[in-house]
């Protein structure tokens, strides 16, 4: 009978061991779960440059006078930041007047492609102590390094050189490409800063604020953030409709000029 009692009673101790695994089971799987986890996002990386602007749109209105955008940003340990703003790409020609005779007249001239219609550069330190030319040449970093395609293959290279300067100084003159580099303001080795100026004249289009982290001459990370001028309002109504619409924005140019006429010799009979 005892015999008959232990084969009865053995049986059931591997159940309470069963049900003990079960519950204790899940617990350490979820226990395993979150230390993993843990450890995976501690050992994320951490990016090396982080980089955002005050604003993504430049809004043109009828009183615009000009617009400053602050770009700020991180890095991860000490560097050399630079900073690029580049409008869109235009063609642009560029004429040689020449003297005929008694009268001035364009002789030759060079067509360029690729053209930023807006550039600028900002730099912790002088370009030239950051990164070799080469770097600098294929990063398109300082306008005598930008890119320009010669459209016109019968023009002579002789004085191809002369007219490229040319459209840099006459971009420079309208502020529309910087006189040097502009500063990067460094705050602790770690934060950085710049000032965006957009004059009155600064074209539309889609621009690209380019950042570069530079250590011992290399680049080590770069990011590139969108920026929008464009034009709002009554002005960009108007914009549009001479774009879009020509002869009714001319048709109604006349109108204008015909009532403002008429109106103004109201005025004068009256007087």
């Amino acid at each position: 009978m005892a015999a008959l009692t232990r084969r009865v009673r053995w049986p059931a101790w591997p159940s309470v061991v069963t049900v003990l695994a079960a519950l204790v089971m899940p617990l350490a799987a979820a226990l395993g779960v979150w230390g993993l986890g843990g450890g995976a996002r501690a050992q994320e990386p951490v990016q090396p440059l982080v980089v955002d602007l005050s604003d993504h749109l430049v809004a043109i209105t009828t009183a615009f006078s000009g617009t400053d955008v602050l770009l700020f940003g991180a890095t991860d340990g000490p560097g050399d930041v630079v900073l690029v703003v580049r409008g869109p790409a235009t063609r642009k020609v560029v004429r040689k007047k020449a003297q005929l005779g008694i009268i001035w007249a364009n002789r030759d001239s060079v067509t360029y492609e690729n053209v930023p219609a807006f550039y600028q550069v900002f730099s912790s330190r002088p370009l030239n102590d950051l990164a070799p030319r080469s770097v600098l040449s294929r990063l398109q970093i300082g306008t005598e390094n930008l890119a320009f395609k010669k459209v016109d293959q019968s023009v002579t290279e002789s004085f191809v050189p002369g007219f490229r300067a040319a459209l840099v100084r006459l971009k420079q003159k309208e502020a529309l490409y910087g006189l040097g580099t502009q500063p990067v303001t460094l705050l602790a080795n770690r934060l950085f800063k710049a000032d965006l100026h957009f004059p009155a004249n600064v074209p539309t289009g889609a621009y690209s604020v380019e950042v570069y982290l530079i250590r011992d001459g290399d680049v080590v990370s770069g990011k590139i953030t969108p920026l929008v001028v464009s034009k709002i309002g009554l002005g960009a109504e108007i914009y549009d409709m001479a774009q879009q619409q020509g002869y009714l924005y001319g048709l109604a140019a006349i109108v204008v000029a015909v009532v403002s006429g008429w109106l103004a010799a109201v005025v004068l009979r009256k007087n």
